[in-house]
């Protein structure tokens, strides 16, 4: 596996996650040279000026963890976060409207915080909970994400039942093909479990051990 630097999204969304640890998150990932850090959305100002001139890219997420706000307040947390500095919003599919079988509504929702993001020049990764989902709502959410303009499907939160299984990916990456990226998170803390993510289709992983990934990685 080469330059899994540039697959890590280093990630603190910890309800209790101090300024000082997100500051020490950017420091840390501008060592490693991490694609990104991932943080809560009232910390990417703070960020954007530790990161100034680095090739950190700055992730926040949106409607998290639960994904079921209005989809108005959705597309303005967009809006806001990219204002402040966030390069990449991964947002939640409000997970509700697809189990009650209003797709429609579901994609219209991730369409308005692409459109959202858009204005800044900043991308979309959406977070379809796979945990909460079967296979075939696993394909039919990829599909419907396929319809939005997002840049990447992604596995999960890390805050519901279950976080980022191969199985899941690969069934994501036979749906989706070139036509979106895939991002794996939750529960990746060593480097069998990246590298069996990466094998199975992943393009992005969402880590909160990311720093211990790397030196296993280095040492391996």
């Amino acid at each position: 596996m080469r330059n899994l630097n540039e697959y890590l999204d280093s990630t603190l969304l910890r309800a209790d996650a101090t300024a000082a640890q997100i500051a020490a998150l950017c420091h840390e990932a501008m060592e490693y040279k991490f694609r990104a850090v991932c943080i809560p959305p009232c910390y990417v100002s703070l960020a954007r000026d530790i990161l100034r001139g680095s090739d950190v890219r700055i992730a926040t997420v949106i409607g998290f963890p639960l994904g079921n706000s209005a989809t108005a307040v959705k597309a303005y947390e967009a809006e806001r976060a990219v204002g402040d500095g966030a390069d990449e919003i991964d947002m939640v599919m409000n997970i509700s409207y697809f189990k009650s079988g209003r797709h429609i509504d579901a994609r219209d929702d991730i369409r308005e915080v692409v459109s959202a993001a858009a204005k800044g020049g900043a991308i979309v990764k959406v977070i379809i909970e796979a945990c909460l989902l079967d296979e075939d709502e696993i394909r039919e959410a990829c599909r419907l994400v396929m319809e939005t303009g997002a840049a990447f499907v992604k596995t999960s939160t890390g805050f519901s039942t279950g976080g980022a299984a191969a199985e899941d990916v690969r069934v994501m990456k036979e749906t989706v093909g070139d036509r979106l990226k895939i991002k794996a998170a939750g529960g990746i803390r060593d480097l069998a479990a990246a590298g069996e993510l990466i094998d199975a289709g992943a393009d992005r992983l969402g880590c909160s051990a990311a720093a211990d990934v790397m030196e296993e990685w280095r040492e391996s």
